[in-house]
């Protein structure tokens, strides 16, 4: 250890934060964007988000009519967006682990368009879902690195709208890749 006081060796400014539940309740856009804290979640948190979004979707499908889902999934994007971007630049990231609100839009809008439908049929689409948004083959690798931080005149990675928008565009082309391999398993 160096006997040279800390306050001359300050945090890096683009060092990247694990977040807390501190963190999570320090603002509303970190709340949203880490899934009411699912994200917090150690090991595999796009998993546990995942998981979070198909108990919260079938808890409330009771009550909310495919209507008025496609209206949470709108202002869920919106607000995800804002919350997405806000998080990023927070935590200095431009696409955290952490941030599962994309997990979540992704695959309510799956479960949306697929109910109703038996808990074999969710799992199914549950486990599609998280091979396309994990392993990124082809059409999910390319909208993953569309909006990638471009480095601004100081050299920095900005981190901006752009890329809150990219957080939630990869996991959208997942949830299009699972609908079209159900469909196609359904015309079978």
């Amino acid at each position: 250890m160096s006997d040279t006081p800390a306050h001359l060796h300050p945090p890096l400014a683009g060092a990247q934060r694990r977040p807390s539940v501190r963190f999570l309740l320090s603002h509303p856009a970190h709340a949203i964007a880490l899934g009411l804290g699912s994200g917090l979640a150690p090991i595999a948190p796009g998993t546990v988000g995942t998981l979070w979004a198909w108990l919260a979707f079938v808890a409330f499908d009771e009550w909310i009519d495919p209507l008025q889902w496609g209206g949470v999934l709108l202002a869920s994007f919106i607000v995800g967006w804002w919350a997405c971007t806000l998080t990023a630049r927070h935590l200095a990231v431009a696409d955290p682990s952490a941030i599962v609100w994309d997990e979540v839009l992704a695959f309510w809008l799956v479960l949306w368009l697929l109910m109703p439908a038996s808990f074999w049929a969710q799992l199914c689409a549950f486990l599609l879902f998280r091979f396309f948004d994990a392993a990124k083959p082809g059409p999910v690798a390319w909208a993953d690195s569309l909006f990638k931080p471009q480095r601004d005149v100081s050299g920095a990675r900005a981190i901006g709208w752009r890329q809150g928008f990219g957080i939630l565009f990869d996991d959208l082309v997942a949830a299009l890749c699972t609908l079209v391999v159900i469909s196609m398993w359904g015309m079978w």
